[in-house]
């Protein structure tokens, strides 16, 4: 297999793994409760991981200042996908994708705290949000309350990923995310016990949790770094701008989701805005500049 074609291969791995996973959280949080499903998928995900490290010839030992900053982006990307997982239980998964790809433009945003940033990202930004007011407007089975929980989980992993940029982190991408897996899951754990009230799991949450661990979370990321250190970066960023069609696609293929004019539209939107945002980017992949993971996904 050539090189390119190595590269496709992860890479279109990447666009159905983690653009499927909306699907996967929508099944997952029918009958398991959402920060019960959340918080035990991280820390079985970043136990596996873990593992990973291990057997890479890696170690899970830091420094303190390294820890600590794990947590605290554990707290914010784990918990932006509870949050995730709540509110897809009143979102349609693929409105919630779709807000959720606004995610570069909430770190454009951040950006603008301490950088100047091209006029192309900044119009980027302008025209993104103009798409996101168009998709946040209860409709199509979406409620204003469940929108509101999915621009705070776009919100809060973008944070996220804004910080883990600018504070020390584990020189290891696979160290990084089981300290961060681990340490989000440990901390949603107990509002994951207190929620979890005489619940029975159906054969089909169980399938897609356990899909959301092994696939999303493991072979999804496994992909991403590997097309880090071989793609260029422009390349692997258009995840951003391609999940968001492939879970429309699943939605409307497995639950029964509707396309109206301003999903459409505001999609439309939302893609051209991000996809002006992120090739702005350096043209040479690195973990210091690649995008974090998609919110659904790690």
């Amino acid at each position: 297999m050539s090189a390119r074609t190595r590269v496709w291969v992860a890479l279109v791995t990447v666009y159905l793994l983690w653009g499927s996973t909306y699907l996967g959280i929508a099944y997952a949080g029918e009958t398991i409760p959402p920060f019960l499903a959340a918080s035990t998928r991280f820390i079985a995900a970043g136990s596996l991981m873990a593992v990973i490290v291990v057997l890479r010839g890696g170690t899970l030992r830091v420094s303190r200042r390294a820890f600590a900053a794990c947590v605290l982006v554990g707290c914010l990307l784990p918990g932006a996908n509870a949050v995730l997982f709540l509110a897809e239980r009143h979102v349609p998964t693929g409105l919630a994708s779709l807000i959720i790809a606004a995610v570069p433009l909430w770190l454009a945003a951040l950006r603008l705290t301490n950088e100047r940033l091209p006029w192309k990202v900044l119009a980027g930004v302008g025209i993104g949000f103009v798409g996101v007011a168009v998709l946040a407007r209860p409709s199509g089975g979406a409620t204003g309350w469940g929108i509101g929980l999915v621009v705070l989980s776009s919100i809060a992993w973008a944070t996220g990923s804004f910080l883990s940029s600018r504070i020390e982190m584990p020189a290891d991408a696979f160290t990084a995310t089981a300290l961060e897996m681990l340490a989000g899951g440990i901390v949603l754990l107990p509002f994951g016990a207190l929620t979890a009230h005489h619940f029975s799991p159906s054969g089909a949450s169980i399938a897609a949790w356990v899909y959301l661990v092994v696939f999303g979370s493991l072979l999804g990321f496994t992909a991403y770094v590997w097309l880090l250190g071989n793609a260029p970066l422009g390349l692997v960023s258009t995840y951003a701008y391609v999940n968001p069609v492939v879970a429309i696609t699943l939605g409307v293929l497995f639950r029964g989701e509707h396309l109206t004019w301003r999903l459409l539209v505001g999609a439309a939107i939302v893609v051209v805005a991000v996809a002006t945002v992120v090739r702005q980017e350096p043209g040479a992949a690195d973990e210091d500049t690649a995008p974090e993971p998609a919110a659904s996904a790690v």
